[in-house]
């Protein structure tokens, strides 16, 4: 897949951003998501489920108080402008034997990126 008018600096930002919220360079606390997360966020997870942002928050809040050592892999990442200031940034994330499509919609604000929305969607039979 090839995404049009690619720009190739706001790939390699959001690319860096990706895995959602499994960067600890970017932050581990509440407050550190808080600020990577737009007032208005929420989520659709692998089973379907909706999530709202305090709920994302509190199970961020949850998951870091323990050490981390996911070795996740991104694969065929791409970002497309879709309004101003406004990107849909879309990945393959290989999590051991589990493999999922990502979407995340980030908003560009003067405080830096911001995630709107994400979503995953398992890989049947991958």
């Amino acid at each position: 897949m090839v995404t049009p008018h690619e720009d190739p600096v706001v790939r390699d930002q959001l690319l860096r951003l990706e895995p959602l919220f499994h960067r600890p360079e970017f932050g581990s606390t509440k407050k550190d998501f808080e600020q990577m997360m737009a007032p208005g966020f929420w989520e659709v997870g692998a089973s379907g489920r909706r999530y709202s942002r305090e709920f994302v928050l509190e199970a961020l809040e949850e998951r870091f108080t323990s050490q981390q050592d996911d070795v996740w892999r991104v694969e065929d990442f791409h970002c497309a402008e879709v309004a101003a200031d406004l990107y849909l940034a879309t990945y393959t994330l290989f999590q051991d034997s589990r493999v999922t499509r990502r979407v995340t919609i980030w908003r560009r604000t003067a405080e830096g990126w911001q995630a709107v929305y994400h979503q995953g969607t398992v890989v049947a039979d991958a």
